[in-house]
């Protein structure tokens, strides 16, 4: 039996100033995506150079992370940003971290959306559209990563960019396919050996065990790995080496 290729990537880059908070060097021999924080949520011009340059020599794929302003909160807060300046800081978030992707001998080679606003746009029309419009004052060219069947799937096919259907192996299903929020009980899944069982089965047979204990259909073409987890790095290791002991090849959409 044959499967559809499975791309890992994860969050990196995710520290500021001399704080760190993932093992980007680490992740980046395991993963073939790397979602760059490009300063918004967290990330400075100095380690977004640095991501960059170590994805390059790499050949992993650079992707900008793009986020509501809220350092403070990791990007993890609701905020309401209205339409044009979210637009507007999309496109600021893509460009700065094209300059540093492009001085490693490489480039931003897709978008994704961070946290709250990652969350947002699977409902919220006008905020979908908002960041779609950022990404073509950007790039015309660049996918979306993203929930499959989010409202920013929707507006990013219907402006003539390339769509990127993402499933998480750390993150509880709810019987529509969409996330449990993090603040629900369960909504990450901590037990290594149940990530590694749940990324396999999306990757394999495109199906997920919801938090209510449904069987779920998840078609991804890329896995998320979060990088700030405890044991992210072993966890990560761990989930692509079973995927291909399983037949499934691990290769970048992009």
């Amino acid at each position: 039996m044959t499967w559809v290729p499975i791309d890992l990537n994860a969050d990196l880059g995710e520290g500021f100033g001399r704080w760190t908070l993932t093992d980007d060097e680490q992740l980046l021999s395991v993963v073939t995506s790397a979602n760059v924080a490009c300063g918004f949520h967290a990330g400075d011009a100095a380690t977004m150079r640095r991501v960059c340059e170590l994805a390059a020599a790499r050949g992993v794929r650079i992707g900008a992370q793009v986020s509501y302003r809220d350092l403070a909160g990791f990007g993890r807060r609701a905020m309401d940003v209205p339409a044009a300046e979210l637009a507007a800081e999309v496109a600021y978030q893509i460009g700065a971290l094209e300059v540093f992707a492009r001085a490693a001998g490489s480039r931003v080679s897709y978008v994704k959306p961070h946290g709250a606003l990652y969350n947002r746009v699977v409902r919220d029309t006008e905020q979908a559209a908002a960041v779609v419009d950022g990404v073509l004052l950007a790039d015309r060219t660049l996918p979306v990563l993203g929930l499959p069947g989010s409202r920013l799937h929707e507006a990013a096919a219907a402006a003539g960019l390339p769509v990127v259907a993402e499933a998480f192996g750390d993150r509880a299903y709810r019987a529509d396919g969409s996330l449990l929020p993090r603040g629900q009980e369960g909504a990450v899944v901590t037990d290594p050996d149940e990530v590694v069982e749940r990324a396999v089965s999306m990757a394999r047979f495109g199906v997920v065990t919801a938090h209510c204990g449904s069987s779920v259909t998840v078609r991804a073409r890329s896995l998320c790995l979060h990088g700030d987890t405890p044991g992210a790095v072993d966890l990560a290791r761990r989930v692509r080496a079973q995927l291909e002991a399983s037949g499934v090849r691990v290769e970048a959409f992009a």
